[in-house]
């Protein structure tokens, strides 16, 4: 009997998402930094809210997020009625490729761009389309050289992942100008709050209407295992966003901790500022020790070694260290190593075993 049952076009030649290891045999003094996660955690508010939701977990949640919006809205200047949340920033990327590409459609990103990118492309049917980049770094020009009549999605992260670059205000603005009309131009935000003074692309949201900027609670608020995202759209776009939207998306427990956690500002500027104290030292130590490495504007390095067997022998190396970081050939970087961010022993603990590996500590 011949199985007539079929997936949509494209989800089959969809490659599953690989996230970044937790554990090494043999070790229980396991140091990760291959997710670019918040060494410090949650702050003390957000946990105080996490544990007063557990007397109301049998309660549905609100279906319009009128609450965490409103706080966002309040500390980042913004208008409430223009933010979406969402399962994670992820699910908001989703959103947007399920409302405006499909079959026929071209989706853009870049040479390293993250690899969600093209999956949501090819998961509602349309055809990624990868720019290449310059020396790392979205180049605009070779963005809009690619574009056509079937663009209709642009994906850039700025800061970049994984390699922790960025293009400013400017070039934005450029590239959104010079969009073909029905394409739509998406900022991915994730690292956005590790830049000083950097609005994520929300200028440009409400200057236009063909930009859309996301965002996430994940990195510099600690929540990545609660998964709660945002975006800021035109309101035409929101709108239709708000049609694709589960109505119970996000659980009480996600929106009391993330409206905690955007709140408590203090504690936001101090993972900010040891963020960029000990991203800076990272970057000179591996310079020193002869490594490669760009000024980061996010909460990760990437070191760059002279071949891709140095750079697969310093992991091996790192792991026999209990030390975990992230391989990015997959973003087509074989020759580098992203290390996330930790506190001070970390950082500390992690040069040491690299100075190690080139034998010279």
């Amino acid at each position: 009997m011949t199985n007539k049952i079929k997936p949509q076009p494209g989800i089959m030649d969809i490659a599953l998402y690989v996230s970044g290891e937790s554990t090494v045999a043999g070790r229980k003094d396991v140091l990760k930094l291959s997710s670019n996660e918040n060494p410090y955690g949650p702050s003390d508010k957000a946990k105080a809210a996490f544990a007063r939701t557990a007397q109301t977990l049998h309660r549905y949640p609100s279906t319009d997020h009128a609450a965490l919006r409103a706080a966002i809205a309040e500390v980042r200047g913004l208008d409430a009625g223009r933010i979406i949340c969402g399962v994670g920033s992820d699910e908001v990327l989703q959103f947007i490729a399920q409302a405006y590409a499909g079959k026929g459609d071209e989706v853009i990103y870049t040479e390293h761009g993250f690899s969600m990118y093209p999956i949501l492309a090819k998961a509602v049917g349309a055809k990624p389309v990868e720019v290449a980049e310059t020396e790392r770094v979205v180049d605009v020009d070779k963005i809009l050289a690619a574009c056509g009549p079937k663009t209709k999605i642009v994906f850039i992260a700025n800061p970049a992942n994984p390699t922790g670059t960025m293009i400013p205000q400017a070039e934005m603005r450029r590239l959104a100008e010079g969009l073909p009309p029905q394409t739509i131009l998406v900022l991915d935000g994730a690292y956005a709050e590790f830049v000083e003074g950097y609005d994520g692309g929300a200028a440009l949201v409400e200057e236009r209407d063909n930009v859309v900027m996301t965002r996430t609670f994940s990195k510099l608020y600690g929540l990545g295992g609660l998964r709660i995202g945002w975006g800021y759209a035109p309101k035409a776009i929101i709108d239709v966003l708000n049609r694709v939207r589960q109505p119970f998306n996000l659980s009480e427990t996600q929106l009391a901790t993330a409206e905690a956690a955007i709140r408590d500002l203090e504690f936001a500027e101090k993972c900010r500022s040891e963020n960029a104290r000990w991203r800076e030292w990272l970057v000179l130590q591996l310079r020193e020790l002869g490594v490669g490495a760009d000024l980061s504007t996010a909460n990760f390095v990437l070191a760059r070694f002279a071949s891709v067997n140095e750079a697969e022998a310093c992991d091996a190396h790192l792991k026999t260290e209990g030390i975990i970081v992230r391989r990015v050939a997959g973003y087509k970087l074989p020759k580098c190593l992203r290390i996330t961010v930790g506190d001070e022993s970390a950082c500390r603990r992690v040069i040491h075993a690299i100075g190690q590996f080139k034998g010279v500590r």
